[in-house]
């Protein structure tokens, strides 16, 4: 981790409020997600923001994550490397991130490196997994493994087709939110400006 003193005053307030927003319970499933998913001998991690960060940190089984989303053979990453050296890791960080983009995830919902990598914004890479396990729920693909239920799914597209005469027809029909006049009378208006007569 990167040599930084403890911050004051504003800086401390914003890294607080960061802080604020990530979520135990989230993590816990996703620790169960990951482990399930790369379907290996994986370690438990103990529970805690800096044990789920060290327990990611250098990227090996983000790798792993979304290389079990793909079909055999067709996996994004082709080399994981379990190199303890630092610009190495951060390099498998980059790569998982543009798989991510890549299978689907938004880019508004992709987490920075230094987030994970240095602890900065841990929400924000609970944000990314989130968004990575929803879109394999919804794509059943028969890659995710897990509980469906850990996830929501993702609203697909539903496109209508209207035909010609069906589009005709809806230009004859005038719409409730157009208004109609029907019923409507001035009886009772004053002018504008004038005060309102109570009897």
């Amino acid at each position: 981790m990167a040599n930084r003193g403890p911050s004051y005053g504003l800086s401390r307030e914003v890294q607080e409020k960061i802080e604020q927003k990530y979520d135990a319970e989230l993590e816990s499933r996703l620790v169960n997600w990951i482990i399930v998913q790369c379907g290996e001998q994986i370690e438990h991690p103990p529970p805690g923001r800096q044990h789920f960060q060290t327990w990611l940190m250098d990227g090996t089984l983000l790798c792993k994550l979304i290389n079990s989303l793909h079909p055999k053979g067709n996996e994004p990453i082709a080399k994981i490397s379990e190199s303890k050296m630092a610009f190495k890791q951060m390099e498998q960080i980059s790569q998982f991130l543009k798989a991510a983009e890549i299978y689907g995830v938004r880019t508004t919902d992709i987490f920075q490196t230094v987030d994970l990598w240095e602890g900065k914004d841990m929400a924000a890479v609970q944000r990314t997994l989130m968004a990575l396990g929803s879109l394999a729920v919804t794509k059943d693909d028969g890659c995710y493994k897990g509980d469906p239920s850990w996830f929501h799914r993702k609203a697909q597209q539903n496109r209508r087709g209207f035909s010609e005469e069906q589009l005709r027809q809806g230009q004859n029909v005038i719409g409730l939110q157009m208004g109609s006049n029907k019923g409507a009378s001035q009886s009772g208006m004053t002018g504008y400006g004038m005060a309102r007569q109570i009897i």
